[in-house]
């Protein structure tokens, strides 16, 4: 049997996939489900010591420290797999391809051979020019922003003497750079964040002037200090001795071009990424001067039978840092190795297209989007040297900046991308939308490269309009053929919603039925879109290539919660941002095939939440053992994570008992109890109360004096209150023993009620203020510090309208006028 098994390997085909990343694990699960005539076996090594991971959603390990949480598939999806089919090794790398004799040369010595190599590497994090690679190996200090390990090497440092309490800087304002500058924001150990930016704003690549000024306050808002419009000359180090006598240097910071000097104890280059074409390079595999694995319109290389895909492979010279281009890669490859000959006929191969580079991600709290040629309106913009020179990587991703493509007809001349009847142009208009700041702007399209090339567009000038709403930090610009007829690409910030509907209207090329402005003013439907407007071919994710139609196709195959649809489809398990409308398509596919679902609070509640409400409320129950013994499934149960929170959030609501009564005990979760926030690694955080941000001297010196006392970490958290961190359990009652007796009380930053209410000076101070914003702000806090809630509330008061509280962006809040206090 086990030779009969063996001969079956052997007559298949042996395809060994080089990383294990999310593009190498997306072919070989697209293999997996395609290969019906299983004529394939699959290996693969990576060199990372854990399975597949999401690395778009890197920022939230520093959330929950979990590496299992960011699995794509988990291990035990490895385990199930038919060893006669997937072979997986982890913490190996292939160090050399000998294409001649078709074998694998891997770090520990082994030799594999193959039938088809599969190279998928991925691509490393780019280092500027004065910083090589080993100067960057050598000093403390010195990290970059792509793999686990370079996130647990942040996390540690960040938390060592002489590093704790002290400034990060994150150089590059693109979308990683952004990524890692909240990732260390969030950190409490670094309480102070810069972004050093050699342009005017964020996200150059993706925004334009106006759009980039916005992200820009937005995030300096925040309290992240933003450095533009200048270059960096050299990091500065100093030389120190460690313990063992051993001297290293230490990054301190930077020598800018403006002769400036910006001090940091740690920082993150995050200026851009560079293919890894290493191992093709030393095993003769033709690979491009400035990086990336050459490859054709079959994604093949060089070498016969090895194949790139993903931010390794260079196609056309261009390098894709997006996971849709890399997933759109292998879904050609695994289309042409398993379906171009089938029981029902032979298929034409699939060749690589120009990739969309739409984009959409919530960025320092910040909703971004572009789409289509969002720079349509824009001349081409070429890097000089002297740009690298001032820390600028080369661009590894041309298309990013140029995203559709002229292409050129059989006669030579250049024919454009796109072609409409010549006839008169028509302006924008949005009838009975008055007061609403519309911009229409004629554009002569510039003559440049585009990338998804579609004939016979006439290339006549275009039309910009713009929305910009700076209260609501909402800015939309749409770019028209001139007579409005097509959409051809934009950007938007804050309101994202229409993204899917928009990236599909540029891609089908549909002229438009309705007027441009329709698509900023608008109908306003209420309520979440559904998707119902949107065809059954429209992608709704970018990330892994799932359509709407998938969503209806899986539901009528008898799916019927979303857990076995994104195990199905891989849908939402990118960059998570298309969940919000694949659940809504999935709620309305389920009304649609008339299946109940089941809205039970939770296994101890045959109830939703609101019949929960409602039962309590009618027949009176006032504790968690008499709601559990009417109204549960299991009369003795305890509860649990989610109905426990349910109930107490219930019985404060109708009745609002003192939380510290015996019969409500129960009800409190160990923050409460304990009067302070549990920490990742076992500690509590205290955080005393200082009404409106006000404190006095005498009260500063006992915090100082607790704090050094029991060795605590100290931060001034966004809500005017400082935070003491690292109390262990049996020291709270000594910690708050102190804290009361200087007067003090505990500042409810632990349960759902009422936290605080920011507050500017106000008249105190203020040359500016029109109203008493301190003492409003304190008399809201003591009249409600005991509120129990749903959730937590924040509040704010302004003291005039330049709004230095932020009352607008809390739950709730007031600003004062020449007219008295308006309320938010």
């Amino acid at each position: 049997m086990d030779n009969e098994k063996r001969g079956n390997e052997d007559a298949k085909m042996r395809i060994f996939v080089v990383g294990l990343g999310m593009v190498g694990i997306a072919f070989i699960e697209k293999m997996l489900n395609m290969d019906d005539k299983r004529r394939f076996i699959i290996e693969t090594c990576g060199e990372e010591a854990h399975f597949a991971y999401n690395r778009v959603a890197l920022t939230e390990y520093f959330q929950h420290r979990s590496i299992e949480k960011l699995y794509l598939n988990p291990p035990e999806w490895y385990a199930q797999q038919d060893p006669g089919r997937f072979i997986c090794h982890l913490g190996e790398q292939v160090v050399f391809i000998d294409h001649a004799a078709h074998t694998v040369t891997t770090s520990k010595g082994r030799t594999i051979s193959y039938d088809i190599c599969i190279i998928a590497t991925g691509s490393d994090a780019g280092l500027p020019p004065y910083v090589s690679s080993e100067r960057a190996k050598s000093t403390k200090g010195i990290f970059v922003y792509r793999s686990i390990a370079d996130l647990d090497a942040i996390i540690t440092y960040a938390d060592q003497d002489g590093i704790k309490g002290g400034h990060a800087t994150v150089v590059g304002g693109g979308l990683l750079g952004l990524e890692a500058a909240k990732a260390v924001y969030d950190l409490p150990t670094i309480p102070d964040v810069a972004i050093l930016n050699r342009q005017a704003f964020p996200l150059s690549r993706q925004l334009d002037a106006d759009g980039g000024e916005m992200v820009l306050r937005r995030i300096e808002a925040m309290g992240v200090k933003v450095v533009t419009k200048v270059g960096v000359e050299d990091i500065t180090t100093v030389e120190v001795v460690g313990p063992d006598g051993v001297r290293s240097n230490v990054f301190t910071g930077f020598d800018l071009t403006d002769g400036t000097h910006l001090a940091s104890n740690l920082v993150i280059f995050a200026i851009g990424i560079k293919p890894r074409d290493e191992l093709a390079r030393v095993s003769g595999i033709e690979t491009y001067e400035r990086g990336g694995i050459k490859v054709g319109d079959d994604l093949r290389t060089s070498a016969k039978d090895v194949y790139a895909i993903g931010e390794c492979a260079s196609w056309r010279s261009n390098t894709y840092g997006l996971i849709a281009p890399g997933v759109e890669m292998a879904d050609i490859l695994a289309f042409n190795l398993t379906q171009t000959d089938t029981d029902v006929g032979t298929f034409r191969p699939r060749q690589m297209n120009n990739p969309d580079l739409s984009t959409k991600l919530k960025l320092m709290g910040v909703d971004v989007a572009s789409f289509g040629d969002f720079f349509a309106d824009k001349p081409v913009q070429t890097k000089d040297k002297s740009s690298r020179a001032n820390g600028d990587a080369p661009s590894q991703n041309k298309a990013a900046s140029i995203p559709l493509a002229k292409r050129k007809s059989r006669d030579g001349k250049t024919t454009p991308v796109w072609e409409v009847d010549s006839g008169q142009s028509g302006e924008a208009k949005a009838p009975g939308a008055a007061g609403v700041p519309l911009v229409t702007e004629t554009v002569t399209a510039p003559s440049r490269e585009r990338h998804v090339p579609k004939p016979n567009i006439v290339d006549s000038p275009i039309k910009c309009l713009t929305y910009k709403d700076p209260f609501a930090s909402v800015y939309k610009k749409y770019i028209f053929t001139a007579d409005g007829k097509y959409l051809l690409g934009g950007m938007m910030i804050g309101d994202t919603s229409d993204f899917v509907k928009l990236v599909a209207i540029v891609k089908k090329k549909k002229p438009l039925d309705v007027p441009p402005a329709q698509f900023i003013v608008g109908a306003n439907k209420g309520g979440e879109a559904d998707g119902a407007d949107l065809d059954d071919d429209t992608q709704i994710c970018s990330c892994h290539n799932v359509l709407k139609g998938s969503i209806a196709e899986c539901v009528k195959a008898g799916m019927d919660n979303l857990a076995d649809i994104k195990a199905k489809t891989k849908v939402g398990t990118g960059c998570g941002g298309c969940m919000p409308l694949v659940t809504n398509i999935f709620k309305a596919e389920i009304a649609k095939a008339g299946i109940v679902t089941n809205n039970n609070l939770c296994p101890h509640f045959a109830m939703s939440r609101t019949e929960l409400f409602n039962v309590v409320k009618i027949k009176g129950l006032k504790s968690h053992n008499e709601i559990m013994v009417t109204c549960g499934t299991v009369k003795d149960s305890l509860g649990c994570e989610t109905c426990k929170p349910a109930i107490a959030s219930i019985l404060s609501s109708l009745y609002n008992e003192h939380v510290m009564k015996p019969a409500h005990h129960q009800n409190q979760d160990t923050n409460d109890r304990y009067l302070a926030n549990i920490q990742r690694n076992g500690t509590f955080s205290v955080v005393p109360k200082c009404a409106g941000g006000e404190i006095t001297p005498d009260k500063l010196i006992v915090l100082g004096q607790v704090a050094k006392k029991y060795g605590l970490y100290t931060k001034i958290t966004g809500g005017q209150r400082i935070d003491l961190f690292g109390a262990k359990k049996h020291e709270l009652p000594a910690i708050w023993g102190e804290l009361v007796a200087a007067g003090f009380e505990s500042g409810h930053a632990y349960g759902k009620s009422l936290r605080t209410v920011k507050s500017c000076v106000g008249t105190t101070w203020c040359r500016y203020g029109v109203g008493d914003s301190v003492g409003l702000a304190i008399q809201l806090e003591e009249r409600y510090k005991s509120l129990r809630s749903p959730h937590k509330i924040k509040g704010g008061v302004s003291g005039c309208v330049r709004e230095c509280a932020e009352a607008q962006s809390k739950d709730f809040g007031l600003i004062a006028t020449d007219k008295g206090w308006n309320g938010e």
